[in-house]
């Protein structure tokens, strides 16, 4: 269960049902709406005087996103029998879409004008938090804070967590969810030599060799007890590795469910079965870090997007800054971008993955005014899964094996294995700065097959998202593409994998889910490169405090995942985000609870 003000500490003062009945014509309507993701029906029941039940059944709003924001006004609109209802915050355009498909609706009932303006009067109503609020340890944002939070708790301390989103994990939600660990029980079964020391040799030159090795040697240390915690408190993995886009090697867990929403599932049911030790605020914007006399960080100023009010929350502990990296931010991205894609404008013109109301850098801006060390920002990672004009990561997806990269005369043109920053490069070598995901069966054995990330190949199609066609001939006549030279590229792709052929562009058939793409039917789905994760950040040591300038540690100051720099070095590798907020998060979560 999501927890929120709502249901913590904040709550809603004087809500109840409209005083004057509204009358409607009883029965079911329906109204079609523009989504975040795609175009879904929503179905309202209404009886004389009440609407009964929103129904949303083909929705493909995003799991932990606008599903959770689907569900929750919905059930507003339901206990209250009112439209004036908050959006949620980040998932705005869900929230819209909702509210106004419900109205479209009801006015089908026969609604009159007196009582829809009844309906639409804003029931909302918040009560302002106090002006101080105590507890050991605070914890300032998504994935990474949330494991932060669960592991101080588990460590004794009293946790609280501040949460800009009206949901919970920041983009933690939007990720795969791969966690790469070296794990020889699930890989041992799958015939893949893999070790520590090789996920820490390729994750130091995947970063090209300038991470911190004392982090890279925790990180990978330390990744595969991350699983094993993740499991304890209720995630289910997959049995079987795969490959995350960039990953290099076979060691990517993905959960069982779809997405990295399964984490944040887990980590909400786990808060709500500790609710006397651990309290979630919502919509709360932390502006500021408060200080003492000597300079440890006793504090967070943050603000109720609700009330506009602000609220001293005290940890005699620690404070973890876990807000994320600064994708979203592009003045900021634009000014620090001189590393790895200086050559390449990252500005209006190219989207982000995550979040854009909290992939801001706002916990490493609070962080330097306090004296914090910042470094790598100019090491931004670009991801080749980008969907155009979004640069969200959805439709197929480029990560796992058995998919080709092709440009719009029907060639590939990467090693489709490579690390992040040479995918991306690529693709923006080609015409347009675009391409082509080519799969087929083996990736979508059905129409109705649903992807880890809960998509049918069926929707996609229907959305225009993905090209269909039996053949290739028929394929590259949609795709407007040469048929010999698509043709070509499959061929090539398939001597490699069978042995007969070496690949001029470097792709090693070396992955145990590697096999001959032979059979239709195709799909080709277009992507673009977008912003994905920025690898600068505040510095810390293997306890996750936070340094300054002469790398002492500032008292009572711990940060956690993309907040942080000098792990990932100018390149990530794919799966080590997730490896990353889970490991560091526990770590700063068990010493901030100790004050250490």
């Amino acid at each position: 269960m999501l927890l929120t003000k709502l249901s913590v500490a904040v709550g809603l003062a004087g809500v109840a049902l409209a005083a004057n009945a509204v009358t409607y014509t009883p029965g079911t309507y329906t109204e079609k709406v523009n989504g975040h993701n795609a175009a879904f029906t929503v179905k309202v029941t209404v009886s004389k005087n009440k609407i009964e039940k929103i129904e949303y059944p083909d929705n493909l709003e995003t799991i932990g996103v606008g599903k959770v924001a689907l569900d929750k006004l919905s059930k507003k609109i339901i206990d209250r029998q009112s439209l004036g209802v908050d959006n949620v915050t980040g998932a705005t355009i869900t929230s819209f879409a909702l509210k106004g498909a419900v109205k479209k609706a009801l006015e089908q009932a026969k609604v009159s004008k007196a009582d829809m303006a009844k309906l639409m009067k804003n029931s909302e109503k918040y009560t302002a938090l106090p002006a101080e609020i105590k507890t050991n340890v605070v914890v300032v944002g998504g994935g990474s804070g949330l494991a932060s939070a669960i592991a101080a708790q588990q460590a004794g301390a009293k946790v609280i967590v501040l949460e800009k989103l009206g949901i919970l994990g920041g983009s933690t939600n939007v990720s795969e969810g791969a966690l790469n660990a070296a794990d020889p029980q699930r890989q041992g079964k799958q015939g893949i030599e893999d070790s520590i020391q090789k996920h820490y040799e390729q994750t130091m030159k995947g970063g090209h060799n300038i991470g911190n090795p004392d982090l890279v040697h925790y990180l990978t240390d330390h990744a595969l007890e991350s699983v094993h915690w993740l499991e304890s408190i209720g995630v289910k993995f997959k049995d079987e590795v795969g490959t995350a886009t960039g990953a290099l090697w076979q060691r990517s867990h993905y959960p069982a469910t779809p997405s990295g929403n399964t984490y944040i599932r887990s980590f909400e049911k786990y808060i709500a079965a500790h609710g006397n030790d651990m309290k979630v605020y919502t919509d709360m914007d932390a502006v500021s870090l408060i200080q003492d006399k000597a300079g440890r960080v006793i504090g967070v100023v943050a603000k109720d997007n609700h009330t506009g009010k602000t609220t001293k929350f005290m940890a005699d502990k620690g404070v973890i800054l876990a807000t994320g990296g600064f994708g979203a931010n592009v003045a900021l991205r634009q000014k620090v971008n001189t590393g790895v894609f200086k050559d390449y404008d990252l500005g209006k013109g190219i989207g982000c993955t995550n979040f854009n109301k909290s992939a801001q850098g706002s916990g490493i801006i609070m962080g330097e005014k306090v004296g914090a060390h910042v470094i790598g920002m100019s090491d931004i990672q670009v991801h080749p899964c980008g969907t155009p004009g979004t640069g969200l990561m959805e439709m197929v997806r480029t990560s796992g094996r058995n998919r080709l990269f092709i440009n719009k005369e029907g060639n590939r043109f990467v090693n489709e294995g490579a690390p992040r920053d040479v995918l991306a490069k690529a693709i923006f070598a080609q015409p347009g700065s675009t391409y082509y995901v080519l799969v087929n069966h083996l990736r979508y054995p059905s129409l109705d097959w649903v992807d880890a990330n809960g998509a049918k190949m069926k929707d996609m199609i229907d959305l225009g998202r993905v090209v269909s066609a039996p053949t290739l001939d028929e394929l590259a006549k949609k795709l407007n593409m040469p048929a010999a030279n698509l043709k070509k590229a499959v061929e090539d792709y398939n001597g490699v994998v069978a042995g007969t052929y070496k690949d001029p562009l470097g792709f090693v058939a070396n992955n145990k889910a590697d096999k001959q793409m032979t059979e239709g039917p195709w799909y080709a789905c277009q992507k673009v490169p977008t912003v994905h994760h920025t690898m600068g950040g505040l510095e810390i040591n293997t306890k996750a405090q936070v340094l300054d300038a002469n790398g002492k540690v500032i008292p009572g100051l711990y940060a956690a995942g993309e907040t942080t720099g000098g792990i990932h070095g100018s390149n990530r590798l794919g799966g080590n985000a997730i490896a990353d907020i889970m490991t560091f998060g526990r770590d700063a979560g068990t010493h901030a609870a100790k004050g250490n």
